[in-house]
């Protein structure tokens, strides 16, 4: 099976936080999957025909919610590759566990100095405009080249799936995913309500 990956992430999201948890505790833990962490923005997704994309709109601008956390996500994976991990998931536990504003530069620094991270430097990167560069271009990449629409999707050599997975700590689901992503003759599956 390969073990190689894409994942996509939006820290709006609760199920892209069930997922990428999960993947990153599994590393953590010492799973031999080589996997990209890609941003994919869900605030882009909903702009119309005509209107401005998220990235060319100002900083907190209607519209560009959830932008701002994903640049600095990107700029601590770039720039700070070891320490992303840990960013990764404390942004998502700031959205989803503290219920912070993750759009506001102050929530983003204290999040970063609470991991010992630079806060400063990682906000001098966004300034630099470099992270939203990659965000345009990766979210964009991955519209026109691999179909994706949401978070969080998983995507194994030519094949791309949107996963919802319903619970959190669960890295032992990851090579399970993996093998039914390579089962390319099911194309759907999805239960008419969630199990209790």
């Amino acid at each position: 099976m390969n073990s190689a990956f894409a994942l996509t992430f939006d820290y709006l999201c609760p199920f892209a936080r069930n997922l990428n948890e999960s993947v990153v505790e599994g590393l953590a833990a010492g799973a031999t999957w080589d996997v990209r962490f890609q941003p994919f923005s869900l605030a882009q997704t909903k702009v119309e025909d005509g209107e401005a994309d998220v990235w060319d709109r100002p900083q907190g601008a209607e519209g560009t919610r959830g932008v701002l956390a994903l640049q600095w996500g990107l700029a601590v994976r770039d720039r700070w590759r070891d320490r992303f991990p840990d960013f990764h998931l404390a942004l998502f536990a700031a959205r989803h566990e503290r219920g912070v504003d993750i759009g506001d530069p102050a929530v983003l620094g204290d999040v970063a100095a609470g991991l010992g991270l630079p806060g400063a430097e990682i906000s001098a990167e966004v300034d630099s405009g470099s992270p939203l560069d990659a965000l345009r271009r990766e979210h964009q990449g991955l519209v026109s080249q691999r179909e994706v629409f949401g978070v969080p999707t998983l995507i194994v050599g030519d094949e791309a799936v949107f996963v919802r997975s319903m619970e959190r700590h669960r890295p032992d689901e990851i090579d399970r995913l993996l093998e039914l992503i390579a089962w390319t003759n099911l194309n759907e599956f999805k239960r008419t309500r969630i199990p209790r």
